[in-house]
């Protein structure tokens, strides 16, 4: 399959290899999207709790299977996994409304995921630049985003590594940062 992006950064600035997710991850994708869907139940959130109950709002099966998903590995674990879609999906299309559209310059960010053991690593602000420097998708100059409104930290977050806010719309946030 071709893919419409160039990795240009196989491997992060703090060693976690970078990789297009092959079949053979579906499982162990899965699995860490549903340990943080628990870590957050565990903290009070319903964000991913979908997953909780095999619901896969992304199909993260199909994403894979399209290339769409990228991995960042330690010692050939998955430490951490990200989507990216260069045409928005349904959800971005009624979220982004008139400025989602085939052609319009952005790729979209989902599922941003850090499997728990490397919490401290700032591996998720790691896979967060790396998604706009890291990656080249010919015609794209934006990444665009959204999570839940009322998660004040993940909001903060995203405004901490140079996201810019875009609005709210049926109470998440959307962001949007320019790729090198």
């Amino acid at each position: 399959m071709v893919q419409p992006y160039r990795i240009t950064q196989p491997a992060t600035t703090d060693g976690f290899e970078v990789a297009i997710a092959q079949f053979r991850d579906t499982e162990d994708v899965m699995a860490l999207l549903v340990e943080i869907a628990e870590w957050l139940k565990s903290r009070g959130s319903t964000q991913w709790a979908g997953l909780l109950e095999g619901k896969d709002s992304h199909h993260t099966a199909d994403a894979i299977r399209r290339g769409d998903v990228l991995v960042f590995k330690r010692d050939s674990e998955i430490a951490g996994m990200v989507l990216l879609l260069s045409k928005p999906s349904q959800w971005d299309r009624e979220l982004w409304g008139d400025k989602a559209f085939d052609g319009d310059g952005a790729v979209y960010l989902h599922r941003l995921a850090v499997r728990r053991k490397y919490a401290r690593t700032r591996l998720g602000r790691t896979i967060l630049n790396w998604c706009t420097s890291g990656i080249h998708f010919p015609g794209k100059t934006w990444m665009r985003l959204d999570c839940i409104a009322d998660n004040s930290t993940l909001n903060s977050f995203y405004a901490d590594n140079g996201y810019v806010y875009d609005g709210a719309n049926s109470g998440f946030c959307m962001y949007y940062k320019a790729m090198d």
